[in-house]
């Protein structure tokens, strides 16, 4: 692969990587400019800026970038002879581009209703991976072939909880409570899944929590779900509805990048 390939691969994978470009070379200096480098946390992953000495200067610089996660790009001018103890007598110019990216966001959707429809469109287009799990062909089939979506026809969408990434966002929203709760039962006691939602009302919510209970799920963690899922806006057509989903899950997950 070309090395900008290969940030791609990086970038898809969620590695956090260095791009080491030599901007500026002048005098005797041990490689051209426009020479690229590549660094992970495991040291260089391809590519050169010259070896020796200001390779090793270089790989240091970005080591330490990535060990402190910091995102601001830098530009450093270096003499061989003077800052890195080379006996040429040129200099260098680097500029290191760090990439601290996620990979693509994980979104589970168990039901292909009316709402899933509405809401599919919205995510696709963004950088993730979605899985669509239902017990009808039909509506699944409605789906259509989208890249990054993954259709699974199962009688049993609870059995697909334990192969979902840990990343996974899950939205829940079959034909009724009573296939939901097998899906909550395994996320909840399964799985740490930073989101869970649910479509439904207050009063759903409250059926929920009390069968999860009654089904052995202890208290505190029958309760950790979103319902009613979406931010509170919009009416309850399909479509507005999709949209608040849309809106919490990037809420939720832009949180949970930050930190906060």
């Amino acid at each position: 692969m070309t090395i900008y390939e290969q940030v791609v691969a990086l970038e898809n994978e969620g590695t956090p990587f260095v791009l080491v470009t030599l901007v500026e070379a002048l005098g005797s200096t041990p490689q051209d400019a426009a020479a690229k480098m590549l660094v992970t946390g495991e040291g260089l992953h391809s590519g050169t800026v010259g070896g020796g000495r200001v390779e090793a200067a270089a790989l240091k610089l970005a080591a330490e970038i990535l060990a402190e996660r910091d995102p601001k790009p830098r530009l450093v001018s270096w003499t061989l002879k003077g800052d890195v103890g080379m006996t040429c007598g040129g200099s260098v110019k680097f500029y290191l581009e760090p990439h601290f990216g996620h990979g693509p966001w994980s979104i589970a959707v168990f039901g292909a209703g009316h709402v899933a429809q509405a809401l599919i469109p919205v995510l696709s287009p963004l950088p993730c991976r979605i899985t669509v799990v239902d017990s009808r062909p039909d509506w699944l089939s409605r789906i259509g072939s989208i890249p990054n979506v993954q259709r699974i026809e199962t009688s049993k969408p609870e059995d697909v909880v334990p192969t979902l990434p840990a990343d996974a966002y899950l939205v829940v929203m079959t034909m009724g409570h009573a296939t939901d709760r097998p899906i909550l039962r395994r996320a909840l006691t399964e799985r740490n899944f930073p989101f869970i939602g649910v479509i439904g009302s207050n009063s759903k919510r409250l059926v929920l929590v009390r069968e999860l209970v009654a089904d052995g799920v202890p208290e505190p963690r029958a309760g950790q779900f979103h319902c009613p899922i979406g931010l509170d806006f919009g009416t309850n057509h399909p479509h507005e509805i999709a949209i608040s989903i849309a809106a919490q899950l990037l809420t939720e997950r832009d949180r949970a990048r930050s930190g906060a």
